[in-house]
């Protein structure tokens, strides 16, 4: 069992149209905009090759341009491609789109025709996704079963087991992973995320050899974190932000993230947002459903507030559901089409019958995760703190509740996990604090040009006061308190986020001051965050 499928559209025909292997061979270098180019000047003349539709479906997938990748996919089968390697492409192209139904549907098919455990092992991450946990985490056994020495599969066992509250079971899974292979990285990282002192001395020592002799970064960065959370344990806190520092400067290298972008965003957002624009926005509900935002940056205490929330009887918790995002995301991919145009822009032109096609789409994806019939549902998906207005345009009933962590706490807490793209402003100290800025600047702007439309919770006043702080989330909801909500330690849902241990605990103070033995190096987080540093 290899670590990831990928074979070249058109792999399995016959043959292919000669002219077509110089755009094979610029896809296998990388130069998808020369390859695009290229397919499309071949499709002029050729518009019916089902090999050269099914290259540029490769060649979008790989540009991001997901929505184009599915069209010429779904084309180039249509047409006759209907190689294996196609049908799975589209079927991943589906599962980036955050429409994991129907890509688990092909994925079934698909396991029918050709068993394989790569598509299984897919399979079982997306049933994951839709709420199907138990299915998933059997069928991770099984792959583990089969696959002992298979360091992915170990590893997604571990995180299925460790989200259902199975810490020993995580445990045993992570460790095979690494008595399977001791230099991959996010195996060790599974065991240092976990809120106990697991790893031992002699875990350190072969975190430190193998970071000798590692070669590739997708190994080296999660080591780093590892090492720096053991050495965290120990109190070297001289050398375990050195560990963090190195891990997170390997994942900003690879990504170029420009925080110049979210900033701007946010100050045109303020710029073109009135009270009057609010006011004229959509009212009427989409669907009788009313989904509640959790908004706020990683590592805020959004799981916690989640968990006693979704203790309530007439709340269901859902997870952190991709779909507002990935909509927002294929918006902006037909906007752009014609023109560059910027996202507060393009929502501001998005007519009220098109954002409720979205809200639709939103609700319908959503329902998938619904099983328990309750009025409002949780939606905890940090990044949609960008997305309020969005949100609010397509889903007039939609509520919004912010979480804040004092800022210097919630943007260590970040810059110390070893996260993947998703959270591109956590791997600089400069880029966290400017984006806990934004955040506070965006939310300001809200609550002046619409005020209610938010509610905001105070993480440190939640830890000392919950009865308050939930008390008062729930009149912003119009319900009634329950007892329950102080019990919700005692849940036994699926938690897929790094506070999964956490919140299975009452009320602590762990996470407060979490910062202090690393003041020294943190002047440029202050400097950035300027007075909201002593917030």
């Amino acid at each position: 069992m290899n670590g990831n499928v990928t074979n070249a559209p058109g792999a399995g025909t016959i043959s292919i149209h000669p002219r077509l292997f110089p755009a094979r061979e610029m896809i296998e270098d990388g130069k998808y905009e020369q390859a695009a180019q290229y397919l499309i000047g071949f499709l002029r003349q050729n518009p019916d090759n089902a090999d050269a539709l099914a290259m540029l479906g490769q060649t979008a997938n790989r540009l991001g341009a997901l929505g184009q990748a599915e069209h010429f996919m779904r084309k180039a089968i249509q047409m006759g491609a209907r190689a294996y390697e196609n049908r799975f492409q589209l079927a991943t192209i589906l599962n980036q789109q955050a429409r994991p139904v129907p890509s688990a549907r092909m994925l079934e098919a698909l396991q029918q025709e050709r068993p394989d455990p790569n598509t299984r092992l897919l399979l079982a991450s997306i049933y994951e996704k839709i709420g199907e946990s138990e299915r998933a985490r059997e069928m991770y056994g099984e792959l583990a079963q089969q696959n002992p020495n298979h360091a992915p599969t170990l590893i997604a066992y571990g995180h299925s087991l460790r989200s259902a509250g199975q810490v020993d079971e995580a445990v045993a899974a992570y460790r095979q992973a690494i008595a399977a292979d001791d230099g991959f990285g996010d195996a060790w990282w599974g065991l240092a995320s976990i809120k106990a002192k697991i790893l031992t001395d002699e875990d350190i020592e072969t975190m430190r050899a193998a970071l000798a002799i590692a070669i590739d970064e997708r190994n080296i960065a999660p080591l780093h974190f590892a090492l720096a959370r053991a050495l965290h344990d120990r109190k070297q806190h001289a050398e375990a932000f050195g560990h963090y520092k190195l891990g997170n400067d390997l994942r900003a290298k690879s990504l170029d993230y420009n925080a110049e972008e979210l900033s701007g965003e946010v100050s045109e957002t303020a710029r073109m947002v009135d009270a009057a624009y609010l006011a004229k926005m959509p009212q009427a509900p989409v669907g009788d459903a009313v989904p509640v935002f959790i908004i706020s940056l990683p590592r805020s205490g959004s799981t916690l507030l989640e968990q006693m929330l979704g203790s309530h009887s007439q709340i269901e918790p859902v997870g952190e559901l991709p779909y507002a995002s990935a909509i927002l995301r294929s918006f902006m991919e037909m906007a752009t089409r014609r023109g560059k145009l910027s996202v507060p822009q393009a929502i501001t032109a998005l007519s009220d019958e098109q954002a409720a096609v979205f809200g639709r789409d939103y609700m319908e994806r959503a329902e998938v995760h619904r099983t328990e019939g309750t009025r409002f549902f949780l939606d905890k998906l940090p990044q949609n703190w960008s997305n309020v207005l969005f949100i609010r345009k397509i889903l007039p009933q939609a509520r919004f509740i912010d979480i804040r962590r004092p800022a210097m706490d919630c943007c260590w807490s970040n810059f110390t996990q070893s996260f993947t793209s998703a959270h591109p402003s956590s791997f600089t100290l400069e880029d966290m604090g400017r984006a806990y800025a934004d955040n506070v600047r965006l939310m300001a702007h809200f609550d002046a040009v619409a005020p209610g439309m938010i509610h905001h919770v105070d993480y440190s006043a939640l830890v000392e006061d919950p009865r308050t702080q939930i008390g008062a989330a729930l009149d912003y909801l119009g319900l009634e308190w329950e007892d329950d909500i102080l019990q919700f330690h005692q849940s036994d849902r699926v938690v897929r986020t790094p506070s999964s241990e956490q919140v299975r605990r009452p009320l602590n103070r762990d996470g407060m001051e979490v910062w202090r033995p690393y003041a020294e190096y943190l002047g440029p987080l202050r400097d950035t965050l300027g007075d909201l540093a002593e917030a």
